[in-house]
């Protein structure tokens, strides 16, 4: 039985997924997490991913022998790195990883490599309003001001002229205080690119991509926030512009320096020029975020998680690696700040034929915030069908059934 330590951030959605994908596989899993999670009774070490030298130490005289060791989330990849790196697994280098959590510096690597991307000032925190304002009217309006340390589109706006840039970079540093992240922090103003949006997914073995998923983004949010909604697979973009967009992602990856685990890529197809090109949004260190992957089936049932467990065992994904048929996920975005009081309508909603689950992730009772401002959503709904337009139309229906009740 092979034994796979699985690193679980306090603050996710993915723990129960990759803690039943390891039970199907039989594996033997250790856990280390920062938080205290119902991980199924199993014994946690206890890490923390701002202390990389302490936790390691505790994970290895925890863990023993491993054949890999997987991060089930952004906060742990880089732990997940160095572990890896002791225990002799293969891995990718922590600088590598970190650049995947830097924005700022993502775009600087891509920048060197030539991939295509939006045009970026990096403006430090230090910085006068008139330095902010004028990284604005060089990259042109409208442009996208955002943090460069957040994901899941949370601190990141859009801006039409001067005044809104340095208004959204105001209401950013907010965000990025409420957050806890460092005063020392700089923003990203880039040019906003038109055009439809689509991401994917895949897992890199010594350097080399396959795809497990493309989705398209039938409601790509045009700003001035970027909640994400409906995913649907497989793409409908043409072939073309897909294998070009693969294409740009690989590049992205060989820049950034990773070679192994899963890829999650964000791009835009800009129309510009007489010719459309994919460009490079945002790349992470791991599979795509949310409930989203539950979308996903593959050959033989396996879900995501599986294939990058697999993947992190050395085991071959390639011949599993196709969707078996159309399917997507609706996101829920929070609509405005209060205390959620309820969800209701699911019942109705997950009786519209095609949708296949319904998860509302926060309990009644809570106190949320809408995006860019807050980090989740109010739940996920997922679909199959035939076809991606029958997919797309029981999501739709489905929403319409939904009425969120907010104090």
């Amino acid at each position: 039985m092979s034994r796979v330590l699985l690193l679980v951030p306090a603050r996710t959605y993915r723990a129960a997924d990759f803690l039943a994908a390891a039970s199907r596989m039989g594996l033997d899993l250790v856990v280390g997490s920062d938080g205290a999670l119902p991980l199924g009774g199993l014994p946690v070490v206890h890490v923390s991913p701002a202390d990389l030298p302490g936790s390691a130490d505790r994970l290895m005289a925890a863990a023993g022998a491993c054949a890999a060791v997987v991060a089930a989330d952004t906060p742990m990849l880089a732990l997940a790195a160095t572990v890896a790196g002791r225990m002799g697994l293969p891995h990718n280098p922590v600088p590598a990883v970190l650049a995947t959590m830097d924005k700022a510096e993502q775009r600087r690597r891509w920048a060197a490599a030539r991939v295509a991307q939006p045009a970026f000032r990096i403006v430090p925190a230090a910085a006068p309003g008139d330095l902010l304002r004028q990284a604005a009217a060089q990259v042109g309006f409208p442009c996208v001001v955002k943090a460069v340390s957040l994901s899941a589109s949370q601190g990141v706006l859009r801006a039409d002229d001067q005044a809104a840039a340095a208004a959204a970079a105001r209401r950013i540093r907010r965000v990025l205080a409420a957050a806890g992240r460092p005063g020392a922090e700089p923003l990203i103003v880039e040019e906003y690119l038109p055009g439809p949006e689509l991401s994917i997914d895949g897992l890199l073995s010594a350097g080399r991509l396959t795809v497990t998923a493309i989705f398209d983004k039938p409601e790509t949010p045009q700003g001035s926030t970027f909640e994400e909604t409906m995913l649907i697979t497989p793409s409908r973009l043409p072939g073309r512009m897909l294998a070009a967009a693969v294409v740009t992602a690989g590049r992205a990856v060989r820049a950034l320096g990773l070679t192994r685990g899963p890829i999650h890529a964000e791009l835009r197809v800009d129309p510009r020029g007489g010719r459309a090109r994919p460009a490079m949004l945002e790349l992470a260190a791991r599979s795509i975020g949310g409930l989203c992957s539950r979308a996903l089936r593959f050959g033989g049932g396996a879900s995501l998680e599986e294939l990058v467990l697999a993947n992190a065992l050395g085991r071959p994904a390639a011949p599993r690696c196709r969707v078996t048929r159309p399917s997507g996920v609706l996101m829920l975005p929070v609509p405005r700040p209060g205390v959620l009081r309820a969800v209701e309508g699911r019942a109705a909603a997950a009786a519209v034929p095609g949708i296949t689950g319904l998860t509302i992730t926060i309990p009644a009772g809570q106190r949320v915030r809408p995006l860019p401002d807050g980090d989740r959503y109010l739940g996920f709904v997922f679909a199959e069908g035939g076809t991606c337009e029958e997919v797309q139309q029981a999501l739709a229906a489905a929403r319409r059934q939904l009425h969120v009740v907010i104090r």
